[in-house]
């Protein structure tokens, strides 16, 4: 058995770029840093940031780039791939990202209909529901608890 599964938080670095393949597949690329606070040989704190290069593809690359920007805290959850290739003066060359499955805002929206302008309404999670679960409410089965109107409010 193998397993490959990376789950990062933290605050994107620069504005998602999307573009599309030849075939017209979405593609959407941004970088996540992560911070690591943790004692040094001296007993001070000490704080280290990793970065993450992040590719996300079809509606789930196109949702990043319309919804998210430059520092915005986010959930990427995904596999670890590493490319090879060659440059120009024939190095080999690589690189290493996360192939996001999820990306989630973990920021405030603002409400975009009137109202207080200061008001920032709580942040919603999706609900999920098992592939095949049975839910036993007015529903139906294997359907979320969110109402279809409460979609679009959805940080994705």
């Amino acid at each position: 058995m193998s397993l490959n599964k990376a789950m990062i938080i933290g605050n994107l670095g620069r504005d998602p770029e999307m573009r599309y393949t030849p075939n017209g597949q979405a593609v959407t690329q941004f970088t996540v840093a992560v911070n690591r606070n943790f004692r040094g040989s001296d007993g001070e704190w000490q704080e280290e940031t990793e970065w993450f290069r992040v590719v996300a593809w079809g509606q789930t690359g196109e949702r990043a780039a319309e919804n998210l920007r430059k520092g915005v805290k986010v959930y990427v959850e995904g596999r670890i791939q590493t490319r090879t290739w060659e440059d120009q003066t024939g190095n080999k060359r690589y690189t290493t990202e996360l192939i996001a499955d999820r990306v989630v805002s973990l920021e405030r929206r603002q409400r975009d209909e009137g109202g207080d302008p200061g008001f920032t309404p709580p942040a919603r999670r999706p609900v999920e529901t098992p592939v095949g679960a049975a839910d036993a409410s007015s529903n139906g089965p294997g359907r979320s608890d969110l109402d279809q109107g409460d979609l679009d409010d959805l940080p994705f």
